[in-house]
């Protein structure tokens, strides 16, 4: 993989008709929910396009594909402008292409993350990388946001589909599988004889679409569960308890508690430390405090205890 990021070199600014542009079949963002597009639309409506959009030729058809801009694009045709500006680059390779776009947007608001994971998947095989850390490093995508990716691409394509559909009211968030993906992988679960993954996760998505299960968030007290249960060598509760709650759709997750109450008492006091220790920390005056090395030092592999355990969790960490 190489050490810099591939990038696109411009040839020339100018106007093109809006009708002779194309959308990029390698565009990592393919959701565009037109009402978060209105203020956008207003904007070009009284003062145009400020920013033109970054396209290049095709050699091969000779058409002009959008690189950076397709919202833009696609108010202008709502809009019906003739033209647009545009800044011309030479033609990309594939790599290119898409590591483009991921840095072109890698600062903006979150696009819907199963079709990033689409471009990332195709782009793992051109590149024959699958590494996390290098990946992150030539998309710019956070490594968290990779290891995310990859979860949701171990779904099969009727579950990706469901994150892709053009409605956004009956789309399935991808934090939905993200969430769920711990739990139909935990190590118990694979050994009860009645689990089926694409059973348990229909049960689930109609669980959530009924509001039984209130927040995907839920999807990490069946976890702690299934982790309780392990421990207590109660799994055969558990594995009763669970098939339960799988084909009673009306069931909440509180019919899954098994020795949670010392769990939660635990998790209680962690986090009063924790912010009795926020606001002692917050209170210092670093200068007063300079010559504290053991103080530092203690701070230090607390901040790296911590952010080892939110990586584990799957939550983001800036590095």
């Amino acid at each position: 993989m190489p050490d810099e990021f591939p990038v696109v070199r411009s040839i020339r600014v100018k106007d093109l008709k809006t009708g002779d542009l194309h959308a990029n079949p390698h565009n990592p963002r393919m959701l565009f929910d037109r009402i978060d597009m209105v203020p956008l639309r207003e904007s070009i409506q009284r003062a145009g396009i400020l920013v033109p959009l970054t396209v290049y030729q095709e050699g091969k058809s000779g058409r002009h594909v959008i690189l950076d801009g397709q919202r833009r694009w696609m108010c202008a045709q709502e809009l019906h402008l003739e033209t647009v500006p545009v800044n011309e680059v030479a033609e990309p390779s594939l790599v290119e292409n898409i590591v483009t776009m991921f840095q072109i947007h890698k600062l903006r608001l979150d696009w819907e993350l199963m079709p990033t994971a689409l471009k990332l998947e195709l782009l793992m095989k051109k590149v024959k990388d699958t590494s996390e850390r290098r990946l992150a490093a030539l998309t710019g995508l956070d490594q968290a946001v990779v290891i995310r990716c990859k979860k949701l691409l171990s779904f099969s394509k009727r579950y990706q589909d469901l994150m892709l559909d053009a409605d956004p009211d009956r789309r399935i968030k991808a934090d939905f599988f993200i969430e769920l993906y711990p739990v139909i992988h935990d190590r118990s679960i694979k050994k009860f004889d009645w689990f089926k993954p694409s059973t348990f996760t229909d049960a689930m998505l109609e669980k959530h679409r009924t509001r039984a299960l209130r927040a995907v968030t839920e999807f990490r007290f069946v976890k702690q569960q299934l982790n309780n249960s392990a421990k207590a060598n109660r799994i055969g509760m558990m594995s009763r308890r669970l098939r339960e709650f799988t084909e009673d759709a009306t069931l909440p997750v509180s019919h899954l508690a098994i020795d949670a109450i010392n769990t939660s008492a635990r998790a209680g006091k962690i986090a009063k430390t924790a912010r009795d220790l926020y606001d002692l920390v917050d209170s210092l005056d670093p200068k007063e405090y300079y010559g504290e090395a053991e103080l530092w030092k203690t701070l230090e592999r607390l901040s790296e205890m911590i952010r080892k355990r939110l990586r584990q969790l799957g939550r983001r960490v800036d590095n």
